[in-house]
């Protein structure tokens, strides 16, 4: 039997055949499946990774009361608690703000370029930190304020934006997971931190170039472990008209960061001066020297579980409880002038606070439109809250510092007041527009799903 067609050409069935088996083995080149596969062992292997990568970099910032209170009260004694606070304010900031940059070049196909540069200027900036001479402020807001900064600034991003790569239905939990490495470093250098540093055969110099050894292992690792999957996006001007007027018009996404901003001027504040205030109020000093880990102990567990629920119960629906309780916690410090109120402040503290940083990156993911813009949208929103974080800190150590000068003394009321009225103003301003929705992103999100109405990453 035969197919005569217009064009004089004839088929036998045979050769019907063979074409039909060809265009059936050629059919899985033209359509690769970019589907995150919400598992497997390069996906496992990356979360471990940037779990280093989180422990290595935000972890290590997040001890940075440790060096508030050993700059404060020995190592930069001339200088007041606000000058110092800025050391970590910029450290933070600039953990933040170069991430539009570095989402942009995530985005292009540049992850292990990025991570590299930013692996080897945070490890040589904190062996140059065991350098600096006692009471030479510029010398360590130089290695410990730009230099770290600026490497954690490099790798901070990259380890949130590369689980997209590989989860979605999952990706809240895979981000929980990851994020709590920056609770798991925040335990274990506080503690390390404050026994080296109190160790006369040790001290800070040997105790500063330990922590670094630890770090530069961990991101070694991490370099090796970690893998992308998603082809480059087209490289493109990172700021178009079209692109920031598009991004603006997005109620849900601008709204978000503007109550990030808020919340992120007090959010911090007992990351830097809770040892302090510890010390200040003559809490035992065995649970001063351990009282940012248990903070962090908090965080860890704050991390993970509320994020697992948001799976279930949507981001936002999680998101608001959490700054009200942190803003909460922060006007308990009125009461906690004892070694339990103190204790019962830092743990719990630790789980509101862990739980808000680790909802954000699922709450921009699900409100991302196209996921080839993750990277840029995550890197517009850090770089603009990163701002917030640059001042809250230095504000609060001014308003600390208001009886200044030769044995200062401490007041606290004002600073306290400061930080808890930040996070404060956002829950009820947005409280309404949680059932009825800013926008239909908002509502989406709030249900769990994503813009496009497939199940939501988080």
């Amino acid at each position: 039997m035969s197919d005569t067609r217009g064009t004089g050409t004839t088929l036998s069935d045979n050769s019907r055949s063979d074409l039909v088996e060809k265009s059936d083995d050629s059919a899985p080149v033209t359509l690769p499946n970019f589907s995150p596969p919400d598992g497997g062992r390069n996906a496992w292997l990356t979360v471990a990774g940037a779990w280093m990568v989180q422990f290595s970099t935000f972890g290590y910032l997040n001890a940075f009361g440790v060096y508030q209170d050993f700059y404060t009260r020995d190592f930069l004694s001339n200088s007041s608690p606000s000058d110092i606070s800025w050391i970590g304010s910029v450290q933070l900031f600039l953990m933040y703000a170069p991430a539009v940059f570095v989402g942009s070049a995530f985005d292009s196909g540049y992850f292990h370029h990025v991570q590299t540069c930013g692996s080897i200027l945070l490890v040589f900036s904190i062996f140059m930190l065991s350098l600096v001479q006692q009471n030479q402020y510029y010398q360590v807001f130089l290695a410990q304020g730009l230099g770290i900064g600026l490497g954690v600034g490099l790798l901070f991003l990259p380890s949130l934006s590369i689980v997209s790569h590989h989860f979605r239905r999952r990706r809240a939990l895979a981000t929980g997971l990851v994020v709590s490495g920056a609770s798991s470093g925040g335990l274990v250098f506080p503690i390390l931190l404050n026994h080296l540093f109190a160790n006369a055969k040790v001290g800070f110099a040997n105790g500063v170039r330990v922590s670094g050894g630890i770090i530069a292992l961990l991101l070694i690792i991490a370099s090796c472990i970690m893998r992308t999957r998603l082809p480059p996006k087209k490289r493109r001007a990172v700021f178009t008209r079209d692109g920031l007027l598009h991004i603006a018009g997005d109620g849900a996404y601008t709204s978000s960061i503007a109550g990030a901003f808020c919340t992120n001027l007090g959010l911090f504040v007992p990351f830097f001066y809770l040892q302090l205030f510890a010390a200040d109020y003559n809490v035992s000093p065995a649970i001063t020297t351990y009282i940012l880990a248990i903070l962090n102990a908090g965080s860890t567990l704050g991390r993970i579980l509320p994020v697992a629920l948001a799976d279930r119960v949507g981001v936002y629906n999680m998101l608001l409880p959490a700054i009200l309780a942190s803003a909460v916690l922060l006007f308990s410090l009125f009461a906690a002038t004892d070694t339990a109120g103190v204790v019962t402040v830092a743990a719990l503290f630790g789980f509101s606070s862990g739980a808000y940083v680790s909802l954000i990156p699922p709450l921009l993911g699900t409100l991302c439109t196209d996921v080839s813009e993750l990277g840029l949208r995550m890197g517009l929103a850090f770089s603009l809250v990163g701002t917030s974080m640059l001042v809250g800190t230095p504000i609060f150590g001014a308003l600390l510092d208001t009886e200044g000068g030769a044995g200062r003394t401490l007041v606290w009321w004002k600073a306290i007041v400061f930080a808890g009225v930040r996070p404060l103003s956002v829950v009820f301003p947005l409280s309404p527009c949680r059932p009825c929705g800013a926008s239909s992103s908002l509502r989406r999100a709030q249900r769990g799903r994503s813009i496009l109405g497939h199940p939501s990453c988080v």
